[in-house]
């Protein structure tokens, strides 16, 4: 038996200001699911899943759930190392789920190695989850240059700010680059933004997920067949 002193050096947990046992017992002391929860009738479930997602994401946001278009995107590097990262939905349509990211960032280095990604949404205030798989195609820089005409200012700035994942030498380089570009974007709202591309993950597997409180998790997957026909079944939690 070790004691936390021990613990910490065996497993590299050193500095900071929490301890190991605040932060086990902060852990350990949250629940989830504990209040009523919406009804997911599966056998009354739409064919295809783009209008059920349609369905639960404007639901999710008539729960309160904050930003429920914030989404998680996980790729794969040149050594088959998986990535993710958060990211916005731009748009979920016929086409696929729409986001956006600099060509050059390491997101968009891996989907042109690998154009084969996953999206997933949570939304605790309903205790959803939505998890799609599918290929990634690149829009083209017409479609890439509309997307930032209907953002914001920020986004535009952040947009031409450029060099995302790249090794940054200090926050005042940062903030001076990010200025420049928050001028520059106010001045020029179409300036170009060579790198910005819009992508469009196209579905081959869609899964929704209903929390349960008693934990009977209802799990609805959806895969698209060969012939692009959407086939249903239900999975255990």
């Amino acid at each position: 038996m070790t004691n936390e002193s021990e613990e910490s050096s065996q497993t590299g947990e050193t500095g900071g200001t929490t301890s190991v046992d605040e932060f086990r017992e902060t852990l350990h002391s949250l629940r989830v699911w504990d209040s009523p929860l919406p009804a997911f009738d599966t056998s009354a479930a739409p064919t295809e899943p783009l209008a059920l997602f349609r369905e639960w994401f404007v639901a999710a946001a008539k729960a309160g759930q904050p930003e429920p278009h914030t989404m998680s995107l996980a790729t794969v590097d040149g050594q088959g190392r998986p990535d993710v990262r958060m990211l916005m939905l731009h748009d979920a349509d016929a086409r696929g789920w729409h986001f956006a990211s600099h060509a050059t960032s390491a997101k968009g280095r891996q989907l042109a190695g690998q154009p084969e990604a996953a999206l997933g949404f949570y939304w605790p205030a309903v205790a959803r989850q939505v998890r799609i798989r599918g290929r990634v195609t690149a829009c083209g820089p017409q479609e890439s240059r509309a997307d930032l005409a209907v953002r914001s200012r920020g986004a535009l700035a952040a947009a031409l700010t450029g060099r995302q994942s790249e090794v940054l030498g200090s926050v005042e380089e940062l903030a001076r680059v990010a200025q420049a570009a928050w001028e520059r974007a106010g001045a020029e709202p179409d300036a170009p933004a060579p790198t910005w591309t819009r992508y469009v993950l196209d579905p081959a597997e869609v899964e929704f997920f209903q929390g349960d409180p008693s934990r009977r998790h209802v799990r609805l997957r959806y895969r698209r067949t060969a012939e692009g026909i959407w086939e249903r079944e239900l999975l255990w939690p």
